[in-house]
């Protein structure tokens, strides 16, 4: 749709849309819209999950996914998640018009991630030219370098990994609640391979890390990446696994920059009220990396 500005022909508007089409190569977005999405911080309040994705203990919500990958890549193009869980970016995917492929170790997610998905492509109009959604059950890395994932180019990556071993925390009241119904998964699995099973968090980094490096041969040269993470508290101690992560990353991605998720809808717990500064931790970083020759 053309917009005209005060004064300005609907011919001279065509003609200015037309030249920004042109010059915009990376997504589809207004100049308008562009520059909303450049904000450093942005305040999302997740709407409630479809009762099938509730099973899942941390999942991060479409709508805030759908923003990323429109403003990452054009309509048609692939966008990939190694680390899907019940499918929140292919649905958001699907809904951007993007073709997106999926891996998620817990078959239990694979199969409510398809569900979902069937649900998602009944809502689309013009269903003969749907976007692809495809997901694959497995360990991401071993399907990396196995080749299992095939030979489509990879426009972008957009993903939120475990924080740690969080899930394992005592006390967390997430994990308070949903331990008291049997329908909900308290941890993303039992499986060795899970990385929010690894107690190490030396090991946990090294591990999540090589996953990333091994993202990068399927990835369009240009192409970003998105990590969805938090800095994580433990025992009194502070592990900057955002920090850390971005640290080792920059050795195989250019680190272009960060936007600050903000929750305002979370409600604050006294930690350490009346003796010490311990924060509620409402806020996940975003952080935005492309696949350079370094």
């Amino acid at each position: 749709m053309t917009v005209k500005r005060a004064g300005e022909s609907r011919r001279t508007a065509q003609a200015r849309d037309s030249s920004w089409k042109g010059r915009n190569r990376l997504n589809d977005l207004t100049p308008q819209q562009w520059i909303k999405f450049q904000k450093s911080w942005f305040v999302h309040n997740p709407p409630p999950r479809k009762p099938q994705a509730l099973t899942h203990p941390a999942k991060f919500p479409e709508t805030l996914v759908q923003e990323f990958i429109e403003f990452f890549t054009k309509a048609g193009q692939w966008v990939l998640d190694p680390l899907a869980g019940t499918g929140s970016t292919l649905i958001a995917a699907l809904r951007a018009r993007r073709n997106s492929l999926g891996v998620e170790l817990n078959p239990r997610y694979v199969e409510i991630a398809c569900q979902l998905l069937e649900e998602e492509r009944a809502h689309l109009e013009e269903k003969a030219d749907r976007p692809e959604a495809v997901m694959l059950q497995g360990d991401a890395l071993e399907i990396l370098k196995s080749g299992r994932l095939g030979t489509r180019p990879i426009d972008y990556v957009i993903t939120s990994p475990p924080y740690w071993d969080m899930l394992h925390a005592r006390g967390a009241q997430t994990q308070k609640r949903r331990r008291g119904d049997p329908g909900l998964d308290v941890f993303y699995s039992e499986d060795d391979r899970d990385l929010g099973n690894v107690r190490d968090y030396g090991e946990f980094l090294a591990r999540l890390t090589d996953l990333f490096i091994e993202l990068k041969p399927c990835l369009q040269p240009h192409a970003y990446l998105t990590i969805i993470v938090k800095n994580v508290k433990k025992g009194g101690q502070l592990y900057p696994l955002a920090w850390d992560l971005a640290s080792r990353l920059t050795a195989t991605y250019a680190l272009k920059d960060e936007r600050i998720w903000c929750q305002d809808n979370v409600r604050l717990a006294p930690y350490g009220l009346g003796s010490a500064w311990v924060s509620n931790t409402v806020h996940h970083y975003c952080l935005q990396f492309r696949n350079e020759a370094l």
